[in-house]
């Protein structure tokens, strides 16, 4: 168990909302948040999921909703803790620490939050290795594990416990609605995991690879080098197109951040055009009309010039991008991975074929 360093802190916001696949939410509130924090005397240790007795009991935390309503709303550490201490309450027992559901944007930021109000440490792993919209989305869920109770929280006095569902896409179903109800935003607690479940389930020193990921764009901005090109380096990913955007459709429905964005080519890629479907989180890619890349392989869309990652949230006309594949977690690859997470689960008629060969989804993810 070792300390994440206030300097750890601009370098995760920066890894983590390329992880986040154009959702998670921008981490720009919670970093604030825990610069904050940390100026006041917090600080947060991060423990290896293999730390953890087989029994312990893990939080698995996240900031549920559409990610442009969560740029409108300051994110709060009280508003992170709420949902916890509620399941504490339910189920008559102390977590042993905390994790993210999503590595991806500002919910890599969530359990900082709670462990900075708390005390307990927050385990280096996540269950998307990047961020997904939905319950069913998570290595958890892929592994078959229980998925309740759930705790859903809000910033006014609204607390909402589910405890039971039939299913995963029913958690889903049940949490969304009362999200929606929440004002499209809410803090969440997902269904508590053993230490056991987490060395087996869980996707690992996912908080790690962000901030490796996040240094690396940092430096080589500092050195006037290309930080898209150490993106890719550090990621072990591909470019797949550079050029300009033309057109955003983009609506909120459901709770979710729905639409597609074109692109025009520039330099090698002039005379193409590619369009990216996004719900939340980009899902696939097409090249002049044939499919490029698709879920569960990352499509990370940067700014060219400084290496920012763009949210779905934030496209807006003109804006110059590179758009990066970056391999997935292995379990998300596996067949029952690819029906929760493939694009067939995200209303596109076609098969995944990956741009990556197993062994790079391995050296790269866990």
């Amino acid at each position: 168990m070792h300390a994440i360093g206030k300097d750890d802190l601009e370098p995760l916001a920066v890894g983590a909302w390329i992880l986040g696949t154009g959702g998670g939410g921008s981490p720009y509130l919670s970093w604030l948040n825990m610069r904050r924090l940390y100026a006041e005397g917090a600080s947060v240790s991060l423990m290896s999921p293999d730390e953890l007795a087989d029994d312990d009991l893990v939080a698995v935390v996240s900031n549920m909703g559409a990610p442009l309503i969560g740029q409108e709303r300051l994110s709060s550490p009280d508003f992170a803790l709420k949902p916890v201490r509620m399941m504490e309450a339910y189920l008559g027992r102390r977590f042993r620490a905390v994790m993210a559901l999503e590595i991806g944007g500002g919910n890599a930021f969530q359990p900082l939050m709670v462990a900075a109000m708390s005390g307990l440490p927050v385990v280096d792993a996540d269950s998307m290795g990047r961020a997904y919209p939905e319950a069913q989305m998570t290595s958890f869920a892929i592994a078959g594990l229980q998925m309740f109770p759930c705790a859903v929280s809000d910033i006014r006095d609204n607390d909402a416990l589910v405890t039971r569902a039939a299913s995963w896409p029913w958690v889903e179903r049940i949490t969304r609605s009362i999200c929606v109800q929440m004002g499209s935003i809410a803090a969440t607690c997902k269904a508590p995991r053993t230490g056991r479940e987490v060395k087996q389930f869980g996707i690992h020193h996912t908080t790690t690879r962000a901030i490796a990921l996040g240094r690396a764009v940092r430096d080589a901005r500092a050195r006037h080098d290309d930080p898209v090109a150490a993106a890719l380096d550090t990621a072990g990913g591909k470019m797949l197109f550079r050029g300009r955007i033309t057109d955003v459709e983009r609506e909120t429905s459901g709770g979710f951040l729905k639409g597609r964005v074109r692109l025009a080519g520039l330099d090698a890629d002039r005379g193409s055009r590619l369009d990216v479907a996004f719900r939340n989180e980009y899902s696939a890619a097409w090249r002049d009309g044939a499919v490029l890349a698709s879920t569960p392989d990352l499509i990370c869309l940067l700014d060219s010039v400084s290496g920012d990652a763009i949210g779905t949230e934030s496209l807006r006309y003109g804006q110059r991008i590179s758009v990066l594949a970056l391999p997935c977690a292995p379990i998300m690859r596996t067949p029952r991975g690819i029906e929760n997470v493939g694009p067939r689960a995200f209303g596109h008629d076609f098969d995944h074929v990956s741009l990556f060969s197993d062994e790079s989804a391995k050296g790269t993810v866990q």
